[in-house]
């Protein structure tokens, strides 16, 4: 079995239960390395204390499952058929008890656990695995790092495709599409989120979506990209003005370019996720603008985009060797401009590693 199954195998003895289900393809693809979203269909992982796991997959999955090197049982059903009767057929065969579970409570849905409860009525979720998926999670092995460095490697080189798509009248999706075409013909396997391309006044609203709004001269283009690398994310940001700037653009530009090289100067393990989130926004707030500067630091990275650390306002949590996490300082001004700066890192005991080595300096496209 993988190190990270022999763990939950080990803590089901500790805690005295039956069979642990995991119900989230992501945590399925950390545990097994099979990767997929099963969509309305059924994914499935079973760990028990003393016996092999198996995974339950649409019959469609199967061979791809084998492909991975899994080593151990896999089911698969026709979608005619009564998924969870299959599930209560395997588990029966397993021959070991079912009556306490560990489950993803924020992940299960009520459907799923209903279904469980129909066909194994001793069924009894007596325990949440999430907090020990999400101690799993914080510390990186090496072999995670590696593939989060060359996820890096490829954002870097999605920032180039973007720049050079540039054009004064292009839209966002189109300067979107081109990137992510041109990432595919090198081999890049695919986004590991929708690739945000802002521009001008666009750019002031930070969770807004890649649209229809064109390129003009003296644009800042605000770039929030991140690639797959064998099961693991990048995510970095980049904002690049195009023909000029204007000294506003540029004053604003400065202030989180100071925030961000501060703040993943100052990381190290020891501080808390909340004093560095207090580094990038002392320097955004003495400069006048920490009202525009409206979410937090930084997120946990790993096998996902969003992982649970929160480098956040009055989080106390520790940090450590071989968390990795986002540092994104930025100003929203709105009806004016929107500026990110983003690297993502992995901690080590002499601070802050990056991902991405792009150059940060206000680059000006022509």
């Amino acid at each position: 079995m993988t190190t990270q199954i022999n763990q939950i195998a080990k803590w089901l003895n500790e805690k005295q239960l039956d069979v642990a289900y995991f119900s989230d393809f992501h945590s399925i693809a950390y545990l097994t390395g099979f990767e997929s979203d099963p969509i309305e269909r059924t994914l499935a992982l079973f760990v028990f204390p003393n016996a092999e796991p198996f995974i339950f997959a649409p019959a469609l999955e199967v061979e791809a499952v084998k492909q991975t090197g899994w080593a151990f049982p896999v089911y698969g059903y026709q979608d005619s058929e009564d998924a969870y009767q299959l599930i209560a057929k395997h588990l029966r065969d397993s021959k070991q008890a079912l009556n306490r579970w560990a489950v993803e409570a924020g992940q299960l849905t009520l459907l799923r656990a209903n279904e469980v409860k129909r066909v194994i009525s001793e069924a009894d979720f007596a325990a949440d695995l999430t907090p020990v998926m999400t101690e799993m999670r914080l510390i990186k092995t090496p072999d995670e790092i590696a593939k989060m460095h060359q996820a890096g490697r490829d954002v870097d080189t999605a920032f180039e495709y973007g720049f050079a798509a540039l054009a004064e009248g292009k839209t966002e999706l189109a300067v979107a599409a081109k990137l992510e075409y041109e990432l595919k013909q090198r081999g890049v396997v695919g986004m590991s989120f929708d690739s945000l391309v802002q521009f001008g006044k666009h750019a002031a609203e930070p969770h807004g979506a890649t649209g229809l709004n064109t390129l003009k001269n003296g644009d800042l283009a605000l770039f929030d990209l991140g690639t797959l690398y064998e099961g693991y994310v990048s995510d970095a940001t980049r904002t690049v003005a195009f023909k000029q700037v204007s000294n506003h653009q540029r004053d604003i530009y400065n202030i989180v370019l100071e925030a961000q090289l501060t703040a993943q100067a100052a990381a190290k393990p020891g501080m808390t996720a909340g004093e560095l989130d207090a580094v990038a926004r002392d320097v955004i707030t003495k400069a006048g603008y920490g009202e525009y500067f409206v979410h937090r630091l930084g997120h946990g990275i790993g096998s996902s985009v969003h992982e649970s650390i929160q480098i956040a306002s009055g989080n106390e949590l520790i940090l450590k060797a071989g968390m990795a996490f986002s540092i994104e300082p930025g100003i929203y001004i709105p009806g004016d401009l929107g500026i990110r700066i983003e690297d993502s890192v992995v901690l080590t005991e002499d601070g802050a590693d990056s991902f991405t080595h792009l150059s940060k300096e206000l680059r000006i496209i022509d």
